[in-house]
């Protein structure tokens, strides 16, 4: 059976497929082939990737695929260890969405000011791509609001534990609601992973 994209059950839009041709993404990696088809039906997801795997594609799309571009609410959270993680997600997932029109995806990283990114956030995001502490520092200063988050991700999870980030990635989930979806990507599985993706 071909590891095509066009060939998901649940479907991608035929944008979608056009914009994955012209990026060069024809046949799905292991982990967008196993992954990708529990995403796009609105399954939680724990999946073991590395850097390079294409696991950014499969939760991009899962993403790209449920928004409702008309609402401009945070309607997606990707939690990254660092902000260079962070911006190569946000760069990817804006080249996946080039199909979709009017899709705002924001970056909050530390090491940057904050002001301006108070201000974007007042116009409104879908996607929004950042580090735990940068995103806990928004909510704090209520800046950002997740009450209408339906998709979390947390990306290279065992690298933000391993920084010391567990309690801000508890405190942000506490502001997400609880009927959402979870995709949970790590290199490895240490104990303390399990109790963050049951939360």
């Amino acid at each position: 059976m071909s590891n095509s994209f066009s060939n998901l059950a649940a479907g991608l839009s035929p944008g979608i497929i056009g914009n994955l041709a012209s990026l060069g993404y024809h046949e799905m990696t292991p982990i967008q082939a196993e992954s990708l088809p529990h995403i796009l039906s609105g399954k939680d997801v724990i999946g073991q990737a590395r850097t390079g795997s294409g696991k950014t594609a499969a939760f991009g799309l899962g993403l790209i695929s449920m928004l409702d571009t008309r609402i401009f609410d945070v309607q997606a959270l990707v939690l990254c260890p660092t902000r260079e993680l962070a911006d190569q997600v946000a760069k990817a997932i804006r080249r996946l969405a080039r199909a979709t029109p009017n899709v705002k995806i924001l970056s909050l990283c530390g090491g940057v000011p904050f002001r301006p990114q108070a201000a974007s956030l007042k116009y409104g995001a879908h996607i929004v791509v950042g580090t735990p502490g940068r995103i806990e520092d928004h909510l704090r200063k209520q800046t950002l609001d997740l009450d209408a988050v339906k998709v979390l991700v947390l990306d290279e999870a065992d690298r933000m534990l391993d920084m010391g980030f567990q309690d801000s990635i508890e405190n942000i989930i506490e502001q997400i609601p609880q009927q959402r979806q979870t995709l949970l990507f790590s290199a490895t599985f240490p104990d303390s992973i399990h109790s963050v993706a049951s939360s």
